[in-house]
């Protein structure tokens, strides 16, 4: 009988013996391997096996029965080193993916891996106990990517915007981009990982040199949707023309509140007025507060090209040079905005409060409106402090109602964080003029307040009943721990109760570091802390405003999930009958999916206000700024420009001619000779070195290297 092939013996005869590992040579004997031929197939073959990892290899050679091997899937999240995790469900912490083990994933792939044998003292590579490798791409998530074409000779490739994805794509067709155009490339095809993805360019944004372009590619390259479908666009220019004029049967079903004063207030550059306010005093010394919001549901009908659109967005995005909106123009700047002088379709929603701002009841309303004035936040602080104008009656009564919440709010126990924000000074070409902490007033904080109450009354409205709540839990334990030994390094407390911290702790600290240079440094610790608020249909209630119940109903001209909210009202008031079909995919996963999507939007509005700060930076290559420290590692010293209220490194190559020891447990760098010492919280003067705008980072170099 002829001999089985040397693979198959081999196969057959570890799978017998699985417990024991041999080497190549001890195992032809095993097998009665005498021939010289038959040894070198033998060795082939095992050599093959070993390279498709079909038998577990040990050291010194010696090769076993391959275990049956976890193959859990994943969605990969890639570092711009390379490496990566994969969420696991049923896994304790996520799986680290070193680079050379990713294979031909991308950023975002659904994954299959195979799981490497853990070590059971925690000690695995990296520190990490579970690590793994690609096998298989179950599901791309990237059909295309925005990069910078570049030229080589005759080939052409794209070299993304987005770092997590470390390939650079080759461009298979003919085009007609130019060297260092920013374009939208597909991604067709990635067979081997020794080679690169391939794809198409199928839109050339512009030149990577002109500002508005860095900011448009920029954002496309995190995910957020620029163009609108032919068939959402003209969609939206047929619901403008059939409400806009509001036809005589729209007005008589509504209450009509035009002659009520009413006033919006917003940016210098707003063009979507999605709320406008009305205030009455009552002869209790209470009021009655409508607070009017933009009816878009009446234009947005579920089911249509526009409602896919609007659900995909989920939310408009604010960059540092425009507004990408969640709907057309011609809808979110047109005929659902609250523009003056204007008859509106609106969602009314009514609060009558006591003399101390107490809510006594509240109801909604489908309404039309007539906003008699625009105001600019500036315009309206103006009146708050003195100045005339028409209506400077309207805006008083509001800030006095604004006053009377604000101070029930705290007593209630909302945080009261007040983060500087940025504005960015641009020219007409989006070039970055100036970069300043944006003033913050009292008119802000009016609409604000305002704002909560719709919400909250909402959300009362609506209790017990199918809805989509903003939440946001209480911290995480782990993190509010290192908070607290964080902010202890400044001299300052945060008392903890088995790790947790009551509402006025918080409170209590933002006050006691108010007007510090550390304050910005703090705040921001405080709020990584922090869990990220969301949507979601089980309501945790809100830690941060310290409600049992909280929604979002006053912007649905630029967030979806008030427009299901509107759409739940209008059900429960009997405006349109019960259908359950508020949203697509059901409430609890829209909710999801706009959580993602809103985070999406803020990463997007962070990163092109961060690109405009390191162009700044890069004006002032050689310039000396304030600064503090804000962290410290082995690697260098980060510091917050107080100025520009942007984070750039000293890297420790650069820091005198000691050698430095990082001290983990005070968050300090101290050198072995001097004894210097730089900690978080010192307040330093820096130079800008380097300001790199593709990966937006800044190096800076200390001016002043006493130390202490």
């Amino acid at each position: 009988m002829a001999k089985k092939p040397t693979r198959e013996r081999v196969l057959n005869y570890l799978a017998n013996h699985a417990h024991r590992a041999y080497r190549p040579k001890e195992l032809s004997k095993k097998l009665g391997i005498t021939d010289n031929d038959e040894y070198r197939r033998f060795r082939s073959d095992v050599a093959a096996l070993v390279e498709r990892r079909e038998v577990d290899v040990h050291r010194g050679g010696r090769i076993q029965h391959k275990r049956p091997s976890q193959t859990p899937t994943g969605r990969i999240s890639i570092t711009r080193k390379g490496f990566g995790f994969v969420a696991v469900e049923g896994f304790t912490e996520d799986v680290y993916v070193s680079a050379s083990n990713t294979g031909t994933a991308l950023d975002g792939d659904l994954v299959r891996l195979e799981i490497f044998a853990r070590d059971r003292r925690g000690g695995g590579r990296r520190g990490r106990s579970v690590e793994g490798e690609v096998v298989d791409i179950v599901d791309r998530a990237r059909k295309e990517a925005v990069g910078t074409f570049r030229e080589h000779g005759r080939l052409g490739f794209v070299v993304p915007d987005d770092q997590r994805l470390t390939r650079d794509i080759y461009v298979t067709a003919k085009h007609d981009a130019s060297n260092g155009d920013k374009v939208v490339i597909s991604i067709d095809a990635f067979e081997h990982h020794r080679g690169a993805p391939e794809g198409r360019i199928l839109k050339i944004i512009g030149p990577q040199d002109d500002p508005r372009v860095r900011v448009e590619s920029l954002a496309m390259s995190l995910g957020v949707r620029v163009d609108y479908p032919e068939a959402a666009a003209a969609e939206a220019e047929r619901r403008a023309a059939i409400i806009d004029p509001i036809p005589d049967a729209e007005l008589a079903r509504r209450v009509d509140l035009r002659v009520i004063p009413t006033v919006t207030i917003d940016p210098d550059d707003a063009k979507d007025f999605d709320d406008a306010i009305s205030v009455e005093p009552q002869a209790n010394g209470g009021y009655l507060v409508h607070v009017h919001v933009a009816d878009v549901g009446s234009f947005v009908q579920r089911g249509t090209a526009l409602d896919d659109e609007a659900y995909a967005r989920a939310t408009s995005v604010y960059l540092v040079d425009r507004v990408i909106p969640m709907l057309p123009h011609v809808l979110s700047a047109g005929s659902c905005s609250l523009r003056p002088r204007e008859d509106r379709l609106a969602m009314t929603c009514t609060v009558v409060l006591d003399d101390r701002g107490r809510v006594v009841s509240s109801e909604v309303r489908e309404s039309v409106i007539r906003s008699d004035y625009r105001l600019t936040y500036n315009e309206a602080q103006a009146i708050i402090d003195g100045g005339d104008h028409e209506c400077a009656t309207l805006v008083r009564q509001a800030a006095d109602v604004s006053r009377l919440l604000s101070k029930l709010r705290v007593e209630r126990g909302s945080i009261e964080f007040d983060l500087p924000e940025v504005q960015v000074v641009l020219d007409e070409e989006g070039a970055v003029q100036d970069v300043r902490p944006r003033e913050r007033l009292e008119a802000h904080r009016l609409i604000e307040e305002l704002m909560l109450l719709a919400n909250r009354s909402v959300a009362t409205l609506m209790h017990r009943q199918p809805f989509v709540y903003r939440v946001h839990a209480a911290p995480d334990v782990d993190k509010l721990s290192q908070v607290a030994r964080y902010v202890g390094l400044f001299g300052y407390d945060l008392p903890l109760d088995e790790g947790r911290a009551d509402p006025s702790q918080i409170n209590a600290l933002l006050h006691a570091i108010r007007g510090s240079a550390q304050e910005p440094i703090i705040q921001s610790a405080l709020l990584r802390a922090m869990s990220k608020a969301e949507y979601s249909t089980s309501n945790v209630g809100h830690y941060g405003l310290a409600l049992k119940e909280y929604t979002h109903f006053t912007s649905p001209i630029r967030r979806y999930p008030d427009l299901i909210v509107h759409r739940l009202l209008k059900e429960k008031i009997g405006a349109v009958p019960q259908s359950g079909d508020v949203a697509p995919h059901g409430l609890a996963d829209a909710a999801k999916h706009c959580s993602e999507r809103e985070r999406t939007a803020v990463d997007a509005e962070r990163a092109s206000v961060k690109l405009k700060q390191v162009e700044y930076a890069r004006q002032h290559v050689g310039d000396e700024f304030a600064g503090v420290i804000s962290g410290v590692s082995q690697f260098g010293i980060f510091v917050q420009l107080s100025e520009l209220l942007v984070e750039g490194m000293v890297h420790v190559r650069d820091i005198g001619d000691d050698y430095y020891d990082y001290d983990e447990s005070t968050y300090s760098l101290v050198g072995t000779r001097t004894g210097k010492e730089f900690r978080v919280g010192m307040e330093v003067t820096v130079i800008i070195v380097r300001a790199d705008t593709e990966a937006r980072e800044i190096d800076l170099f200390l001016t002043d290297e006493d130390g202490k």
